[in-house]
């Protein structure tokens, strides 16, 4: 029997590949090999409502306490990552898993997809003439900010796919749902 030769599907392909341990592979490949565009979009949202309220509520602080921009940009960033893994953790526990594996699975799903969405968000507001400057009342901060999401989203929502496709980022999380 030729070993090399892909799963067809018939009943003799499925028994050499069970016998010889593929037939996990097989399933896990296929699975992920169809991650759709809807699938990332879902998952970018959750991270991305996670992320916003945290970068928000940073970006607010540091600019109602006159901070400079770096200070500010890392007090938006950490919270960022706070509460977009929370959302994830939250909703991991939900499905019964044990606090200790949902603290490894959420950073495990979520930590590219934020570092990416943080990043080019971050780049938005800051390549933004007068943005980091605007005060809290002025449209510029919000509109460089929330402008900075929508760029975002855009961006990672492929990186999402991408990852979900070959079982990681929130891939990670669908093993448990």
């Amino acid at each position: 029997m030729d070993h090399s030769a892909p799963f067809t599907g018939t009943q003799p392909d499925r028994a050499m590949y069970e016998e010889h341990g593929h037939a996990d592979h097989t399933a896990h490949d296929s699975a992920h090999a169809g991650a759709s565009w809807a699938m990332a979009m879902k998952a970018r949202l959750h991270c991305l409502t996670g992320c916003a309220i945290g970068e928000i509520l940073g970006m607010v602080i540091g600019t109602a306490l006159m901070w400079g921009n770096v200070p500010t940009m890392v007090l938006a960033i950490a919270p960022a990552f706070l509460f977009g893994y929370s959302f994830t953790l939250f909703a991991v526990r939900r499905t019964g898993l044990d606090l200790k594996t949902a603290i490894k699975v959420a950073p495990a799903a979520d930590t590219v997809s934020i570092a990416v969405m943080e990043l080019v968000d971050n780049a938005v507001v800051a390549l933004t003439p007068g943005a980091m400057d605007a005060r809290l009342s002025d449209g510029l901060f919000w509109s460089a900010l929330l402008g900075g999401f929508v760029v975002a989203f855009l961006i990672t929502t492929p990186v999402n796919k991408w990852m979900i496709g070959r079982g990681k980022g929130h891939a990670v999380v669908h093993a448990y749902h």
